[in-house]
């Protein structure tokens, strides 16, 4: 992927802030979009006084036009860190994420907003977080910190397989990682990703989105092709569980295949009413980023 790759991006509402920027803003400042009349006692600007509105008021005092102007904000991105996000045919998913984190720290950069990220496996990430800052370099920074640190994650999980496990079994383990990420934003106005494969059990999903109900929420739906797809030739096939490691043999009968295909249409349908009932539309990535996908995606976001 191109490391200059940007894509477009607007939020579908508005936003408080007094940082001029690029998205539709609830305060009054220098903007085309006209709100309203003040007088010119309230809001001192004579360049924006309006002679006709003045002659026509019914209270003899200078009218000037107010307008609401466009503001920047605050972009985070959430990224699932755990061991399934290191799987990968030609590109790890974690790989995959840096190309997108990378994208979108030039796409921000380009709109004046700041980006700031925080990553999870079993717990929150410490060594992986960055609070929201502008600058040019932003996005590969957080980009490169994803993929130095893939080594660095895979013996963190080694060391710490047991306990994940437990952390799994009691319905914890990744989830409550998430939440603890989304207590250090919650009730902030933000434009929020979510990026993970979301292999792990979604019912303690909706308590952790219900904290960013103030934020515009992007989940990204990273998985790869060999995780959707059955090989369509191979009869038998070894396969180890990306969490614990465990190996074991499948054997790909005909009936095989259409519950794989069967269990990744259910898994569509659990992430859609889990999102869809809140009015959140996820962005699933398969294999590689695509700048123009997410453009699109935000394009029908905001209609």
């Amino acid at each position: 992927m191109n490391g200059t790759a940007e894509f477009h991006y607007r939020l579908p509402m508005r936003a408080a802030g007094a940082r001029p920027g690029s998205h539709p803003g609830s305060s009054f400042g220098s903007g085309q979009q006209f709100a309203m009349h003040g007088r010119l006692f309230d809001y001192p600007d004579p360049r924006r006084l309006d002679l006709r509105a003045s002659l026509r008021a019914a209270r003899d005092e200078w009218l000037v036009r107010v307008h609401l102007q466009r503001v920047a904000v605050a972009v985070f991105v959430i990224v699932d860190v755990s061991a399934s996000m290191q799987f990968g045919t030609h590109k790890t998913k974690l790989q995959v994420v840096a190309d997108f984190v990378e994208a979108l720290g030039h796409s921000a950069f380009r709109v004046g907003d700041r980006l700031g990220m925080l990553a999870f496996d079993s717990g929150e990430r410490d060594d992986l977080f960055m609070p929201a800052r502008t600058g040019r370099g932003t996005g590969s920074l957080l980009a490169s910190m994803l993929r130095e640190g893939v080594s660095d994650i895979a013996d963190r999980q080694a060391n710490g397989q047991g306990e994940r496990h437990a952390d799994r079994q009691a319905e914890r383990g990744a989830v409550e990682g998430l939440r603890r990420c989304a207590i250090r934003i919650a009730g902030r106005q933000a434009l929020v990703f979510v990026v993970s494969d979301f292999h792990w059990p979604l019912a303690r999903l909706s308590p952790v989105l219900d904290m960013l109900v103030h934020a515009c929420v992007v989940p990204m739906v990273v998985w790869d092709a060999a995780e959707t797809t059955p090989p369509q030739h191979a009869s038998l096939l070894a396969v180890n569980d990306a969490e614990s490691g465990e190996e074991r043999r499948v054997w790909l009968s005909r009936g095989a295949r259409e519950r794989w295909r069967e269990g990744v249409a259910r898994r569509r349908d659990e992430l859609a009413a889990v999102f869809g009932a809140r009015g959140i539309q996820p962005f699933y990535v398969e294999g590689a980023f695509d700048p123009e996908a997410m453009s699109r995606y935000f394009l029908e976001l905001t209609v």
